[in-house]
C-alpha cells in the first residue's frame, strides 16, 4: 500500500472540487486594525482584513494590552501544568466568576478553546444522564456535534429554528426520559438568530434541559455582553451557556456558565477539561479585562452595529445578494466553490483586501459566500474600496447579482 500516494489523492479530490483550504499569511498591526502585512514568499504587502472573528478589535484594545503586559510582568508566561495541577492561577478563579456573573450564573469553567467547550461539556453532559437524548438543531457547529457524537447517545437532529419540529420530537419521550436540547444564538453563516426564549419554553415543558451556545454573541448583545440570551431577558432561562473568548472579546478560550453542580460535574469528569494544560496566566489576564470592559462600555458595540448596518444597506443597494439576517453577519453568495476562490484570491492580489471563501463542509454545497464581518475601525473609505473591488469582479467574473 503506498499511504502517501492515499495521501496526495485525497488532496488533490479537495483541490478538484475547489475547496482545498489555503491559509493567508498575515500579521496584524498593533494600534491600526483591520490594517495587516501579507507575506507571500520573499514579499510583503498592507491589506485590510474583512473576515476577522475579533469583531470589537479588543484584540488590541489599550486595556486588554497593558492587562496582559502586566501578566507576564508579574506570573511570567505559562500557566505551568493543568487546571488540576498548578494550573489554576488566581486570573483564572477571577475571569471564571467574572463570566458567571456575566451570565448570571452560579459558576463558570474555562477550557482552552470555544471548541473544545462544546465537546467536553456535551459529550460528559451525555454520560452522566443515563439513557440522554441529544435534540440538535441541524446547523449546529462541528464543535456541538462532535461533543454530541462522543457522548455516545441517541441524538435527533431538528430542522433548523423549527419550534414546530422540535415539539414533535421531544413529545415522542416520556417526562422521565433525561433530554437536552442543543442549539446557537446566532448561526455564523447565516446570521440568523435562534428564538431562544420560546426554545427554552418548549424544553421545560417537556422537562428538557436547554444548552445554548453564544459564541458570535458574547461580547456584542446585550447590555452587558451577556449575548442574544441577554439582549431577549432569557439568561435565567438557559440551563448551559457556552461561549468563546475568541471573537467578540479579542483573546482565545472558551467558557460555559451553568449551576455550580453542572459545572463541578463538567469540571470533575470532562477529560478534554482536566487532561490539558490550561490557558496562559496572559491571556486569561487580558480576556479577564476584556470581558470586565465591555460589561460597561457600549461604545464598541453601538460602533460595531452602525458599521454592521452601514455595510449591509451599501452592498444591498449596489445589487449584491446579501443573505438577509438580523445579526452583524454578512453573508455574500456566490454559489460555487471555484468561483468563489476565484474571487477571494482577485480581492486579494488586486486589492489588498482579505476575505476567505467559505465552501463545503463549513456551509452545504451550492451556497458558497464571501463571509463579511465589519468592525468598529473599518471606515468608509475601506467600505468604497470594497464595494468598488466587488463591483468590479462581479461584473469581471458574471456572477449573479441580486434579482
Amino acid at each position: 500500500m503506498n499511504y502517501d500516494e492515499i495521501f496526495a489523492d485525497a488532496l488533490s479530490a479537495l483541490r478538484q472540487e475547489g475547496r482545498y483550504r489555503e491559509f493567508a499569511d498575515i500579521r496584524r498591526k498593533c494600534g491600526n486594525f483591520p490594517a495587516a502585512t501579507h507575506f507571500a514568499g520573499d514579499e510583503t504587502r498592507d491589506i485590510k482584513v474583512w473576515c476577522s472573528n475579533d469583531y470589537l478589535a479588543m484584540g488590541q484594545h489599550p486595556v486588554v494590552m497593558a492587562a496582559m503586559h502586566e501578566a507576564i510582568d508579574t506570573a511570567g508566561c505559562g500557566s505551568g501544568g493543568t487546571r488540576n495541577i498548578s494550573g489554576t492561577t488566581h486570573y483564572h478563579v477571577e475571569l471564571e466568576a467574572e463570566l458567571a456573573d456575566l451570565h448570571g450564573k452560579e459558576a463558570a469553567l474555562l477550557f482552552t478553546s470555544g471548541y473544545i467547550a462544546n465537546d467536553a461539556s456535551l459529550s460528559t453532559l451525555v454520560r452522566l444522564l443515563p439513557g440522554c437524548v441529544i435534540f440538535s438543531d441541524e446547523m449546529n457547529h462541528a464543535s456541538m456535534i462532535d461533543g454530541i457524537r462522543h457522548g455516545r447517545g441517541p441524538k435527533r437532529i431538528w430542522k433548523h429554528n423549527d419550534l414546530k419540529d422540535l415539539e414533535a420530537q421531544l413529545r415522542e419521550y416520556d417526562s422521565d426520559t433525561p433530554k437536552i436540547v442543543a442549539f446557537e444564538s446566532v448561526y455564523s453563516m447565516d446570521g440568523d438568530i435562534a428564538p431562544i426564549g420560546e426554545i427554552c419554553d418548549l424544553a421545560k415543558s417537556c422537562n428538557a434541559l436547554t444548552y445554548l451556545d453564544e459564541v458570535h454573541a458574547v461580547g456584542l448583545y446585550g447590555a452587558r455582553g451577556g449575548g442574544v440570551a441577554e439582549r431577549d431577558g432569557v439568561m435565567d432561562r438557559v440551563d448551559v451557556i457556552e461561549g468563546t473568548l475568541a471573537k467578540g472579546f479579542g483573546l482565545m478560550g472558551g467558557y460555559i456558565a451553568a449551576s455550580a453542580n453542572i459545572v463541578d460535574s463538567i469540571r470533575s469528569y470532562a477529560s478534554g477539561f482536566i487532561f490539558t494544560t490550561s490557558l496562559a496566566p496572559a491571556i486569561v489576564a487580558g480576556a479577564l479585562a476584556s470581558v470586565r470592559h465591555l460589561k460597561s462600555s457600549q461604545a464598541e458595540r453601538e460602533s460595531h452595529r452602525e458599521r454592521s448596518l452601514t455595510l449591509k444597506r451599501r452592498l444591498v443597494e449596489a445589487g449584491f445578494p446579501v443573505l438577509d439576517n438580523p445579526s452583524h453577519i454578512i453573508p455574500v453568495m456566490v454559489g460555487e466553490p471555484v468561483l468563489c476562490k476565484e474571487l477571494t484570491d482577485a480581492l486579494m492580489d488586486r486589492y489588498g483586501i482579505y476575505v476567505q471563501p467559505i465552501n463545503y463542509p463549513t456551509v452545504p454545497r451550492g451556497t458558497e459566500r464571501i463571509r463579511l464581518t465589519p468592525g468598529p475601525l473599518h471606515s468608509d473609505s475601506d467600505m468604497d474600496h470594497l464595494i468598488d473591488a466587488l463591483n468590479t469582479l462581479w461584473s469581471e467574473m458574471d456572477l449573479q447579482r441580486a434579482a
